[in-house]
C-alpha cells in the first residue's frame, strides 16, 4: 500500500499570469484540485514541501492528505498527485494537478515497476536485462494503491521474458495493461564479428 502523506496547501483567489508570477516569487508552486463531485480549486503549495515530497517518492502518483487553508479555515481532502509539470531545463516543479479521491471509490493510477535480484541469464550467460515497461496502470481502492511493484527477475534466463501476466498478484489491485505486454527481457549478448583477413594478406 502507498504511504499517505500530509501536505499543506492554501487556496488561491487571484488568477491569471500575474497571480502565478506572485505565487512563484513567494517560493510557492501553483496547483489545482479537481475530481468527481469537486469544484476545480486553485491552490498554492510551499515549494520546499512539494520538492521534499517528490524527492523521497518512487513515482509521482502519490496519495496525499491535502490540508487546505481557505480564509483562515482549514479542511482535509484525500487526493492523488495526478500530474507534475517540470521546467524543461532545470526540472523545477512548475505546477501540480491533484485528483480528489474517496476511500470508498476505485481509482486508476500509474505505478512504477522495479526489478529485484539478478537474472541468471545476466549473471552466468552475459545477457542484458531490458525493461520494456517502466510503469503499469492499475485500478484499486486508495487503501490498496501500491507505492511500487517489485518483480523478482532472478530466474530469467537468456532469451526469456516476464509479461504483465507474470506481475505479482496484489490484494485489491487490478492491472489494466494487456497480459501479453513484455515487462522484462534478457537479451542475448552481442557477438562482435572478427575482422576477416584482407584479400592478398600473407599466410603462413
Amino acid at each position: 500500500m502507498s504511504n499517505q502523506v500530509s501536505l499543506k496547501a492554501t487556496r488561491r483567489t487571484a488568477m491569471g499570469r500575474n497571480a502565478v508570477k506572485k505565487v512563484k516569487a513567494a517560493q510557492a508552486v501553483p496547483a489545482i484540485l479537481y475530481g468527481s463531485g469537486v469544484e476545480p480549486t486553485p491552490l498554492q503549495l510551499e515549494r520546499r514541501a512539494i520538492d521534499t515530497l517528490l524527492a523521497h517518492a518512487v513515482g509521482e502518483n502519490i496519495l496525499v492528505n491535502l490540508e487546505i487553508e481557505d480564509g483562515g479555515k482549514s479542511g482535509g481532502r484525500l487526493a492523488l498527485i495526478n500530474e507534475v509539470q517540470h521546467h524543461p531545463v532545470n526540472q523545477a516543479v512548475l505546477h501540480v494537478d491533484f485528483q480528489a479521491v474517496s476511500m470508498n471509490e476505485t481509482l486508476v493510477a500509474e505505478v512504477v515497476i522495479e526489478p529485484t535480484g539478478e537474472a541468471v541469464g545476466v549473471k552466468t550467460g552475459g545477457g542484458l536485462l531490458e525493461q520494456s515497461l517502466r510503469s503499469v496502470e492499475v485500478e484499486c481502492l486508495p487503501k490498496d494503491l501500491p507505492e511500487k511493484i517489485s518483480v523478482d527477475v532472478s530466474n530469467l534466463e537468456l532469451g526469456s521474458a516476464l509479461h504483465v501476466s507474470d506481475l505479482p498478484a496484489l490484494p485489491g489491485v487490478k492491472y489494466l495493461a494487456e497480459c501479453e505486454v513484455t515487462v522484462f527481457l534478457v537479451s542475448e549478448p552481442k557477438v562482435t564479428e572478427e575482422a576477416a583477413p584482407t584479400e592478398g594478406a600473407a599466410t603462413e
